[in-house]
């Protein structure tokens, strides 16, 4: 029927209507245009009205939300003024004829409705603020992060080099994995760092270089045979450059005797002479994350330290049009020398790429360690460890400079802190940034701290007052809450893992959430519940887990609603990513991402075991299925 009335335009005399015709025909404006009902109306969103009976769809954007008959009219409207250029060529066709209602039905039929289940739930497409992409992909081709032992890990390490033939015919190929965790070792109360002899014990694994990951990305255990090629290649510094490498923001742990036990920490793992990812693996580790994150309903990730490869990387991705979700990238090197002008290696990017998925407009710094690996930076000695009060990875006199800097040239800042002298040193730079020049409005910089995790009281109000963003992990509470009030001790853990107080502080109310993956997994539903519930996740019963303090979970005061917890894993990233006028909620004119689950998970009268059980039957961006279906 279209192609008939489109031959008999020029016949009318309408030749120059073709042209148009061939315009709607090209942005399919009719063809992606649907409504999407919920006769319970549990579509979320995250506006208002909280909850609506339909949302409605063209052209990749959010055209009403609202009842069935409300968006089927303003979806309608929306089509008929789409085609007013035409109609005003067309005197016969003039408003409220039958004739028009004829060629609208002809050109742009009504939208096809989508009915949910009673039981189904709508929510705007779930974001991660805080992830390592590749990274996570890396993570999998080895995962140790279910290893509770020592012996664990060995026998996994076996198991992986006798299942792969390449490895085990290669006594020179590099192993590389992630994901032990020593805290979780000893049934759970905790063991030493373990060390490179560890791995030589096994014959299966002696004499082959091994390079793993502590969970938290912040540690390295290594074998002894690289210890022998770092010694051989003179990159195995002795123990004079060890005062050095620490101011550096780095630890060589070392035996009695001083030399090197196999842990490296922080910028020390930089020497660690590991091979560098080929195209195809980081191409394989991205697809391995992608197909992951939109099988759990993740629409867009914060990627949260973006070296210059994967910047490029990337970027291809965006051009060809295979970049299946939204990245907003953080650009990083480990230098301390400034690098925001080189544009070379750290372009800036607006809605880059084919679809417009790709963004940087960021950097992330590194201030201290982590907490499971007693590097988190504190103004008083660990509480199980008062020979160490952590590892400061920049100094906050070059910190200071390289902000300045960022700032002056209109980068977002985004500093990873863990610790209350890195939170602390953090806080006295922004501070004074924005108390320099009216032109570092907080609104226009958005300075943003990674992880927020433990702060001085008084911190925790300033943060607030100074309107910087704490962007944090709400899994990261519910796997260190076994450790953490050791590692602190009593007053201190009142004002670390503060979600709730970090909310309350913030002038705009936003309090991104993410999960640092692969430290924590990917699955955006585990931080949900974690924020909720303060408990664990690994019972099997329906009422949910259990923590320190019981089944009412970890300092339960600090547990946030589930609108606040939605929220934070939907506009408070988008807010925190200078995007919340175009995502993060379903708003009239905003991008049609959104995520379906089985189930409702905003009840509050729920168990909070129900969220883990919760199945996602769609992922959608800009208004396309790219997870499940409708």
């Amino acid at each position: 029927m279209t192609s008939m009335f489109k031959r008999l335009l020029p016949v009318l005399g309408l030749a120059s209507s073709v042209p148009l015709y061939n315009s709607w025909l090209k942005d399919k404006w009719t063809a992606d245009t649907y409504i999407i009902c919920s006769p319970t109306s549990q579509i979320y969103t995250v506006a208002t009205p909280e909850r609506v009976e339909c949302v409605s769809v063209g052209a990749g954007r959010i055209i009403a939300v609202g009842s069935l008959d409300d968006v089927s009219q303003t979806t309608r409207d929306a089509q008929i003024a789409k085609f007013s250029a035409v109609l005003t060529q067309l005197p016969f066709l003039s408003s409220g004829t039958v004739l028009q209602s004829r060629f609208l039905d002809l050109v742009a039929p009504t939208p096809k409705t989508i009915h949910l289940s009673p039981t189904e739930a709508l929510y705007p497409g779930f974001t991660d603020a805080h992830a390592h992409v590749i990274e996570n992909g890396y993570m999998l081709q080895l995962p140790l992060s279910e290893t509770t032992s020592l012996n664990d890990v060995i026998k996994t390490l076996e198991a992986y080099v006798l299942s792969h033939p390449e490895v085990e015919s290669d006594k020179d190929k590099w192993i590389e994995g992630m994901g032990w965790d020593q805290t979780k070792w000893n049934e759970g109360q905790g063991a030493p760092f373990p060390t490179a002899a560890d791995l030589d014990e096994s014959p299966i694994l002696s004499g082959r270089p091994i390079s793993l990951s502590r969970i938290d990305g912040h540690a390295k255990w290594v074998s002894p045979r690289v210890l022998e090629i770092m010694s051989s290649t003179g990159t195995l510094p002795p123990p004079s450059k060890d005062d050095e490498i620490e101011r550096d923001g780095g630890k060589i742990l070392r035996g009695e005797d001083g030399r090197p036990t196999g842990i490296f920490m922080d910028k020390a793992m930089n020497i660690i002479p590991a091979p560098e990812w080929s195209e195809e693996q980081m191409k394989s580790y991205f697809n391995q994350t992608a197909t992951l994150a939109l099988q759990y309903g993740l629409t867009s990730i914060h990627d949260a330290d973006t070296n210059p490869r994967f910047i490029k990387f990337y970027q291809n991705l965006a051009e060809t049009g295979t970049l299946p979700l939204r990245l907003y990238l953080m650009g990083y090197t480990p230098s301390t020398t400034y690098w925001g002008n080189d544009t070379s290696a750290f372009p800036k990017l607006h809605n880059y790429g084919k679809h417009r998925r790709l963004n940087l407009r960021a950097v992330k710094l590194f201030t201290d360690g982590a907490l499971g690996s007693w590097g988190a930076a504190l103004l008083e000695p660990y509480s199980d460890n008062p020979d160490t009060t952590g590892i400061m990875q920049t100094q906050p006199e070059i910190l200071k400079e390289l902000v300045g800097k960022f700032w002056e040239d209109g980068w977002q800042t985004n500093i990873h802190c863990i610790g209350d002298r890195a939170n602390k040193a953090v806080l006295d730079i922004f501070e004074g940034l924005l108390a320099s020049d009216a032109k570092y409005d907080v609104e226009k910089t958005r300075p943003r701290i990674e992880h927020a995790q433990i702060f001085e009281k008084g911190d925790l109000e300033r943060i607030g007052r100074l309107g910087v963003i704490a962007s944090v992990q709400p899994t990261h509470a519910t796997s260190d809450m076994w450790y953490a009030e050791s590692r602190l001790g009593p007053e201190r853990i009142q004002s670390a893992y503060a979600y709730q107080t970090l909310l309350q502080a913030s002038p705009k109310h936003v309090l991104p959430l993410g999960s640092d993956f692969p430290v924590e997994g990917v699955n955006p539903l585990l931080g949900f519940y974690a924020a909720v519930s303060r408990l664990s996740h690994h019972s099997e019963s329906k009422v949910g887990g259990t923590s320190p303090h019981g089944p009412g979970g970890w300092y339960p005061a600090q547990k946030l609603t589930r609108a606040q917890a939605l929220k934070g894993m939907t506009l408070d990233p988008a807010y925190a990513s200078f995007a919340e006028n175009e995502i993060g909620s379903l708003e009239v004119g905003k991008k049609a991402d959104f995520t379906i689950l089985d189930r409702d998970i905003m009840r509050e009268d729920e168990s909070y075991g129900e969220i883990l059980e919760a199945k996602v039957k769609a992922t959608v961006v800009d208004g396309g299925v790219v997870y499940g279906e409708l």
